[in-house]
């Protein structure tokens, strides 16, 4: 279970804020899965009833992370960056986007993560990075390089994760543990931050290699 979510918690967190290892290892066009399959990706992570409204971000010929589909719903899906070796999209409300978009920012420019989080809490607590005081979804999927067959659109196994930002929520104010009492059951993650979020991680495996 400890390795369980500390694999999930790493995912996590480099997947959110990393758009750099694209463009910094120069990917060709024939690298990079065309737009239409990187949308399919990534919108695998959300609920179906979402994925056909939902914008999507990912990345171009050239590794640079940009919109693939205007959205109309509440979801902004990320596909998974190319030239690394693991499958990681990930789904959340629109309002987290800033939120989402100054972390990459950063490390991009080469900040750690320690310092991506000192900076963004500088940013929220003096008001020039908004961060809605209000519940707010994600839903991610974590594998190996060879989750996703982009040839048929199809995943093959990955670890889901659900996520719901509380900011600022506490294990006081909301009676839930700052660590997994049993596979399953949710946590609080970062407790008193202005990213606060409960995490809930099934443990188990989803796709087509998932279900043989």
């Amino acid at each position: 279970m400890k390795v369980y979510v500390s694999i999930l918690i790493t995912a996590f967190l480099i997947g959110l804020m990393s758009a750099e290892p694209a463009a910094a290892q120069s990917e060709t066009d024939a690298d990079i899965p065309t737009a239409d399959r990187q949308i399919t990706a990534a919108v695998s992570a959300a609920p179906q009833p979402m994925r056909e409204d939902a914008a999507v971000l990912g990345y171009d010929s050239s590794g640079e992370l940009v919109t693939l589909r205007q959205g109309t719903n509440e979801l902004t899906c990320l596909a998974d960056a190319p030239g690394d070796d693991r499958f990681h999209v990930a789904c959340y409300h629109n309002d987290l986007e800033p939120f989402m978009q100054r972390g990459r920012e950063l490390s991009s420019d080469g900040h750690s993560t320690s310092e991506v989080r000192e900076i963004r809490q500088q940013e929220i607590e003096n008001g020039t990075l908004p961060l809605p005081q209000k519940p707010m979804s994600l839903y991610s999927l974590t594998g190996d390089s060879e989750a996703w067959d982009y040839e048929t659109n199809t995943l093959l196994s990955a670890r889901p994760l659900y996520v719901v930002y509380v900011p600022y929520a506490t294990v006081e104010s909301t009676g839930i543990a700052p660590s997994p009492v049993s596979e399953g059951a949710p946590w609080l993650m970062d407790p008193g931050k202005p990213w606060a979020h409960i995490m809930v991680g099934t443990g188990r495996t989803v796709g087509e290699a998932a279900e043989q």
